[in-house]
């Protein structure tokens, strides 16, 4: 008895992949089109600046050194940092009279009491070695930090977490880094702390689940963005006056990922960048949900990238006054 003939495919295999690839296609186009049109521009804080006598990142230095710490419910972990910082500022001052410093802490929005915790090293130290920003709502790290680096006064500004997970004393480390990068074109350089050098040693503490997020994060940080730095998001940055100016008026992301996207600019901006290795010790605490903080910073390096590619975020020269 015949067998009944076998009912065709309602499609071959070729045009199986070519529908395939023009669904894609289509998807891409989507994904850019959405990415372009809900970019949004940060808040100009460099504009507000220029009005009235606060400080402001367009005006020429008057300090050594700005350190920015953002702050979000931060009561418990900021007076330790606080405390090394200081110490290790004074002394320093002591040995130096010609450096000069100033700490902004900025509180970004937090519903503890952080921001009494700051003021009290204002009391301290005094508003002009110590000073507290403080914003109604939760902006993000990037955007306490870009409000804290628009108020700076310094030749260089450090960005350090309040955590205190990084030693406050590398910052020699960094200033030696950034030095190594000189001549600086135009007055530009970053130099990154690193805990690249501790990965084999967090490997082996982390769930295989993190571990997998970790590695997933570093290929889409150098897939889409940043392809020369192992370490983008270690909260211990030293930059030049001028290329904070460059890359923080550039600068739109406001939560995690805005380290990814201020390398990105400074590599755009072909800003010198020296990575350097850095003493790190992880402090209880954190604010970062491994899994929807990855998700979320996941997205944010697509929507970078994309929305430069489109011409939905531009680069711009600023200049100081």
């Amino acid at each position: 008895m015949a067998l009944p003939p076998l009912p065709s495919l309602p499609l071959s295999l070729p045009a199986a992949a070519l529908a395939l690839a023009a669904l894609a296609a289509f998807l891409l186009v989507l994904i850019c089109v959405i990415a372009h049109v809900t970019a949004k521009t940060m808040p100009h804080e460099d504009a507000d600046c220029r009005r009235g006598s606060a400080p402001n990142l367009h005006d020429p230095a008057t300090r050594e050194l700005s350190v920015v710490v953002p702050s979000y419910n931060e009561e418990n972990r900021l007076p330790l940092m606080m405390d090394e910082a200081l110490d290790y500022l004074e002394k320093r001052q002591k040995q130096d009279p010609s450096f000069t410093y100033e700490v902004i802490v900025v509180n970004d929005g937090s519903k503890d009491q952080t921001a009494k915790v700051a003021k009290e090293y204002c009391k301290k130290y005094g508003n002009d070695k110590v000073r507290v920003i403080s914003l109604e709502k939760n902006r993000g790290k990037g955007g306490a930090v870009r409000t804290g680096v628009f108020s700076s006064r310094g030749k260089t500004i450090l960005m350090a977490d309040a955590d205190g997970a990084t030693k406050f004393a590398d910052i020699e480390k960094v200033e030696e880094g950034l030095k190594n990068l000189q001549p600086w074109p135009e007055g530009m350089a970053i130099s990154c702390g690193s805990r690249a050098h501790l990965e084999k040693d967090s490997i082996a503490k982390r769930s295989y689940f993190r571990t997998l997020l970790m590695y997933g994060f570093h290929f889409l940080v150098w897939f889409l963005c940043v392809k020369e730095i192992r370490d983008t998001q270690c909260g211990f940055k030293l930059l030049t006056r001028q290329a904070a100016l460059q890359t923080f008026s550039n600068l739109h992301i406001e939560r995690w990922a805005f380290d990814v996207e201020l390398l990105y600019i400074a590599q755009r901006l072909k800003i010198p960048i020296a990575e350097v290795a850095v003493n790190w010790t992880e402090i209880e605490g954190s604010k970062l949900v491994p899994f929807w903080s990855w998700l979320q910073m996941g997205r944010d390096l697509l929507f970078i990238r994309l929305r430069y590619m489109t011409g939905a975020w531009k680069l711009e020269a600023k200049k100081c006054n």
